[in-house]
């Protein structure tokens, strides 16, 4: 259960659930829901009703737990679970330390009645819960039902991700987690990637083979042109899920350039492996592809550097891309996205350049070049690729998909497979 009314309108981004979704993955659990609700008392009695009728073997919560009078998730789970809370003086000593030293350290101004307050608030423990001790201001707990009463214990965690995630190790440590994860089995995940394939064909596959499928539960996700396959199955259904694969190898062996690593990792492996270093020369996605290729660790070894070339002077200036060049064929051209590549490579001494130009829009189309006409290009010791497409959607989409289809083109053009 994810707590916050900031993440039931959107205004913030659950990034809890997907990350314990993994995590218990990875420890034999299988999640069964993932429920966001908001700071209100009775939305969060009625989740927790929800839950705990559903058959669950364990329950987890993130937020709610800070000095505020919205934070009401410790509390309500105590009542929930049948234990009344009250204040653990030795834990209120132990989180007003903590409190000190963080205002200490940012040289707030503080109340020291409010401060007071607040810590005490994070001090109430519902009877017979498990501590988890805290990695910020708040403390987690691990609350059992009450005796003569029926469910599952409750794990309750802070909202901030860092102190969730550092906080977890505990959790799975605590008593009523170790009993529930005693019985878990491991659950395997694994990930076929295609690309250009449309989910209709690859439905057809997956009926066709659906007899031969026990065990697995198969899930398809198409994004920005890449079709994932995700397949999870306990280690009896190995012959099952190698049995899929090679299916999907026979159909799309043409499409089909992963099982596992995403294209950012195949991009990155071959650069390094190869000894081989990169430069963008970025106009309509400026900058995307190179945060791509810089989000792995050690990517300073083969991304020398990018340009956002915007304006034609930046092109020009900075990327050596020709006046005529631009005159005749226009910013938006093959040839000026040849030559952005071109400029990048040179400017920074790379082995391989990219470049991207295009109308990302929501303005700016012609009749010739509507918008979403994107031009790519991509030229190194392997040779040279270009890539034209229009492509639909929204300016963020425009953007994103752009990104996708330059790192196929370095894909095609390092590894070869399926064209871009």
């Amino acid at each position: 259960m994810v707590t916050g009314t900031e993440i039931l309108t959107g205004r913030v981004s659950d990034r809890n659930g997907p990350w314990l979704a993994e995590q218990l993955r990875l420890l034999g659990v299988d999640v069964g829901s993932v429920v966001v609700v908001g700071d209100r008392p009775g939305d969060l009695r009625a989740a927790l009703r929800f839950l705990g009728a559903g058959g669950m073997d364990l329950v987890l919560t993130t937020g709610g737990l800070g000095p505020t009078a919205d934070d009401l998730t410790a509390e309500v789970v105590g009542d929930a679970q049948g234990r009344p809370s009250a204040v653990d003086p030795d834990l209120e000593q132990r989180i007003a330390a903590v409190v000190a030293r963080l205002m200490a350290r940012r040289n707030w101004r503080v109340d020291p009645a409010a401060t007071a307050a607040g810590v005490r608030k994070q001090a109430r423990v519902p009877a017979g819960a498990t501590v988890l001790e805290p990695v910020g201001t708040a403390p987690g707990l691990v609350v059992p039902v009450a005796d003569g009463r029926s469910g599952p214990p409750v794990v309750v965690l802070p909202g901030p991700p860092s102190e969730l995630q550092g906080m977890w190790p505990a959790a799975v440590d605590a008593a009523p987690v170790r009993a529930v994860l005693a019985g878990a089995q491991e659950l395997r995940q694994e990930t076929v990637r295609l690309w250009g394939t449309p989910e209709s064909e690859l439905a057809a596959t997956l009926r066709r083979v659906d007899d031969e499928l026990g065990g697995l539960e198969v899930t398809t996700c198409l994004r920005d042109g890449e079709l994932e396959i995700v397949t999870r199955f306990p280690p009896s259904a190995e012959p099952a899920y190698r049995g899929l694969v090679a299916a999907l190898q026979g159909d799309f062996g043409d499409t089909l350039f992963s099982v596992g690593p995403t294209v950012d990792d195949l991009v990155a492996d071959a650069l390094a492996d190869r000894d081989r270093t990169i430069a963008t020369g970025e106009s309509c996605t400026a900058g995307l592809l190179s945060a791509r290729l810089t989000a792995r660790p050690g990517s300073s070894t083969w991304v020398l550097g990018g340009v956002a070339s915007y304006a034609d002077t930046a092109k020009e200036q900075l990327l050596g891309v020709p006046a005529a060049t631009l005159a005749e064929h226009g910013a938006v051209s093959p040839e000026v996205a040849l030559a952005l590549a071109a400029g990048a490579r040179r400017r920074f001494g790379a082995d391989v350049g990219v470049g991207i130009t295009g109308i990302a829009g929501p303005g700016g189309g012609t009749a010739g070049k509507p918008v979403g006409t994107v031009h790519l290009a991509a030229i190194g010791p392997e040779g040279r690729l270009t890539r034209s497409l229009v492509l639909p959607g929204s300016r963020d989409a425009v953007r994103q998909r752009t990104t996708t289809v330059a790192l196929h083109l370095l894909r095609q053009l390092l590894l070869g497979g399926p064209p871009a």
